[in-house]
């Protein structure tokens, strides 16, 4: 069982984090509501995570999963006819899903699976080179002086 967490002390300390902390909020409300299919998130490494959803019954051509941005929706609805059949007991949930997950930023779908009834969604956060933190010398000295950079006439 879950517990909601009040975040108004941390409203008075921090500046532009407003976002986060409503998807926090929300994120708390709507799993209650929505719990169904079942799924795991898990860190693999250090840029690479899998989401292992629960979909027993579905196959690949009944599963959609879409990335639009920093948002990945993994949707379902089955194709088969229940006409025709006399259930003396239904158990196995074949109704409609649509799942949605925020991701961080870079982070991309690298591939998908379904087996055994997981279905597994593996992805990676590829961070730019231009955005990566780079080391930036100190120079001391004589070398302190900026440099002059010379363009060429053309």
């Amino acid at each position: 069982m879950r517990t909601a967490f009040d975040f108004s002390p941390l409203y008075r300390s921090t500046v532009g984090f407003d976002r986060l902390f409503n998807l926090l909020d929300q994120s708390s409300q709507i799993e209650t509501m929505t719990n169904w299919p079942p799924y795991n998130i898990e860190k693999k490494g250090e840029d690479q995570y899998v989401i292992t959803m629960a979909i027993a019954g579905f196959s690949t051509d009944e599963i959609e999963i879409t990335q639009k941005e920093s948002q990945l929706v993994v949707s379902g609805q089955k194709k088969g006819s229940e006409e025709g059949r006399q259930y003396l007991h239904h158990g196995i949930a074949t109704r409609a899903f649509r799942q949605t997950f925020n991701l961080a930023d870079h982070v991309k779908v690298i591939g998908a699976s379904l087996e055994n009834g997981l279905l597994t969604v593996d992805l990676k956060r590829e961070v730019p080179e231009a955005l990566k933190p780079r080391r930036i010398e100190i120079s001391t000295g004589s070398k302190a002086q900026p440099q002059q950079i010379e363009h060429k006439a053309a």
